[in-house]
């Protein structure tokens, strides 16, 4: 039995297997085969397997398309265009084919055939953006801090045992901080928007300076906090059970800080002694306890000061001081607390004054 063919095709059909039963799935996409052409193409259908099978998988690539991100569609229609305005003689006769086809099928048909034949289709397109371009990891140990210039122009400052995860693709920006805390000054691109995944929270900005801090193993420190210096950030819960959550945005002068799991607090005024004032070797305090004081003078190198007694754990503490020299500090608090220090082996307690 002879292969019947397509009628009114805009070119001879091929003889080859795959590109008949292309042509015959385009012309049906598109609407165009009458009951005359639909018996055609039953007949060759059933004439052998691999025609079937042939036209079964041009059926699978029109269900990929469905399930494309209308952005991918964009690029593949694109990829379409370019190859229509080929000129060169060395076009395979595929492309040649389907440049006239884009006259008379519906454009949904067209990217499907795209999909099917230009350089991969958007699977490999999409695979291909998803590649980082740059990719490194920074960390700081106690006591340490850290200037990260960013191959795109950005630039991070890494506080005490902070760890920041940098990865660069062609259409975004992201760093993970899994735990510490960093002011970044972000390079504006509009094209790239720069992301911050801190615990369960996303920070998305185009270009500004902010801080990010996420000590979830400080206590009373366990969420993660967010300042603002200069321009606009958003910052949104991350997790799957932030879903249908708005956005919170930021501007310069703005803080907001989230529990462990994200809860976003009330937006607050940066305090006077600004987003990250560590970067001049300074912890600020505004009625913080005394024993998570205590540990944040820990991040920065040992302490010599320990507390036992539950009461005076839970005394508070303002104030802005040198996390390095926890012996300044050590020396103010009978001044400004009912308390007394006592010498003890391998280091001084702070104890209740009335002992």
């Amino acid at each position: 039995m002879s292969t019947p063919q397509p009628a009114q095709a805009p070119t001879a059909p091929s003889t080859d297997t795959d590109d008949v039963a292309l042509d015959w799935f385009v012309r049906r996409a598109g609407g165009s085969l009458d009951a005359a052409d639909e018996a055609a193409l039953q007949s060759w259908l059933a004439a052998d397997s691999a025609h079937a099978a042939a036209f079964a998988r041009h059926q699978d690539d029109w269900r990929i398309l469905d399930a494309l991100p209308a952005d991918g569609v964009r690029t593949l229609k694109q990829n379409l265009a370019d190859d229509r305005t080929a000129s060169a003689p060395t076009v395979p006769r595929r492309r040649a084919w389907w440049r006239g086809l884009a006259l008379w099928v519906p454009q949904a048909a067209v990217a499907s055939v795209a999909l099917s034949v230009v350089c991969g289709g958007y699977l490999a397109w999409n695979h291909w953006q998803q590649q980082p371009v740059f990719t490194q990891q920074f960390a700081t140990g106690r006591g340490q801090q850290l200037e990260v210039a960013l191959p795109e122009g950005s630039h991070l400052r890494l506080d005490t045992l902070t760890r920041a995860d940098v990865t660069m693709y062609r259409d975004r920006r992201e760093v993970r901080l899994p735990q510490g805390q960093a002011v970044f000054q972000v390079q504006g691109d509009a094209a790239r928007p720069f992301d911050v995944l801190a615990g369960p929270l996303r920070i998305t900005v185009v270009g500004t300076r902010f801080s990010v801090r996420h000590t979830p193993d400080v206590p009373g420190r366990e969420g993660v906090h967010v300042a603002v210096e200069k321009g606009r950030v958003r910052v949104v819960r991350a997790t799957p059970s932030g879903g249908g959550e708005s956005p919170v945005e930021l501007v310069a002068g703005q803080q907001i800080s989230s529990d462990r799991a994200g809860l976003l607090g009330a937006v607050s005024v940066v305090p006077a002694a600004g987003i990250a004032p560590w970067r001049e070797s300074r912890v600020s305090f505004d009625d913080v306890r005394l024993d998570q004081a205590l540990a944040e003078f820990e991040r920065y190198g040992p302490v010599p000061l320990t507390v036992r007694e539950p009461a005076v754990a839970a005394l508070r503490v303002t104030g802005t001081f040198n996390p390095r020299r926890p012996d300044n500090f050590a020396r103010l608090l009978p001044r400004v607390l009912p308390v007394q220090l006592r010498e003890r082996e391998g280091g001084v307690e702070v104890v209740h004054a009335a002992r």
